[in-house]
């Protein structure tokens, strides 16, 4: 039986689909804590096979996802949650089964970009009876708070770079392309597409230029689905903006997760970088 969350409310059991990167491990652990019932719909070649270790969960593809369904149907999952990226396949190598085609045939009729296509499928999710959820919902201790993470601060020509970011990555997500952008001194030397944000910041150290180094900005996008895609920045994303001669990060208070702030603060000291929340919204 699930468990009673104390208001007389049950608690579904959790239906993930796990992309890559390290938010499905930090959901995983958050259930295992609240003792929530998961399964796990791991797809290959994308999610990490560490993160279904020892979770009941089922290996498939974009092009059985329907058949994956009835399976969470029949696992009696009620709440889905939508962790992790997941790199959109091609219509070529989509090669779906029958109730893949059908539900493919819905979505591409009004979904282009990432935002619009996520939409469409908690759409699809929530016609077929499950209750689709946010990560955050979930991690609500990981929600990025305001001011920094860690002992350095964004001095004047950051602070300056954070503003042209902000604006610059409002006017990416409205078009619904990506969530990032790298700025120095005023130049945007990168942003993000369907490459992701680990390729922007490695794209960016190669187009740096002399000075102080650069500045990822990382936000919601305008208008966006918070159930899908809320951006997110673990101690991998520091390591490699230390690494990339970034002088630092800046997300958005509310609306971006912070994985494992502690491990975070501690990368940006020894990085001699910030990481900061800052009020972002228009």
């Amino acid at each position: 039986m699930p468990p009673d969350t104390g208001s007389g409310r049950k608690i579904e059991k959790l239906g993930i689909f796990a992309g890559g990167g390290e938010l499905p491990k930090y959901i995983l652990a958050a259930c295992r804590a609240a003792e929530r019932d998961v399964f796990v719909l791991a797809f290959e070649g994308q999610t990490d096979p560490e993160t279904v270790k020892d979770v009941p969960h089922l290996w498939t593809r974009f092009g059985n996802i329907g058949g994956a369904l009835e399976t969470l149907k029949g696992e009696g999952v009620g709440e889905i949650v939508l962790a992790g990226a997941i790199a959109r396949p091609s219509l070529l190598s989509l090669k779906p089964d029958a109730a893949t085609a059908k539900l493919a045939a819905r979505l591409l009729k009004s979904a282009f970009g990432d935002d619009k296509l996520l939409g469409a499928v908690i759409a699809e999710l929530e016609k077929m009876g499950f209750k689709v959820i946010g990560a955050d919902e979930l991690l609500e201790h990981l929600v990025a708070i305001e001011g920094p993470y860690g002992v350095h601060r964004p001095d004047a020509q950051a602070r300056s770079d954070i503003a042209r970011g902000v604006e610059v990555a409002r006017a990416l997500g409205s078009a619904d392309v990506g969530q990032s952008v790298v700025v120095q001194q005023g130049i945007v030397l990168g942003v993000e597409a369907v490459e992701g944000t680990d390729a922007l910041i490695a794209r960016a150290k190669n187009l740096s230029r002399e000075g102080p180094g650069g500045v990822l900005v990382k936000l919601m996008k305008p208008g966006q689905d918070r159930r899908a895609d809320l951006p997110s920045i673990g101690p991998a994303t520091v390591a490699a903006a230390g690494k990339a001669g970034l002088s630092g990060i800046a997300v958005e208070m509310g609306r971006a997760l912070v994985l494992d702030g502690d491990e975070i603060a501690r990368r940006a000291d020894a990085a001699g970088i910030f990481v900061t929340g800052i009020k972002a919204q228009a």
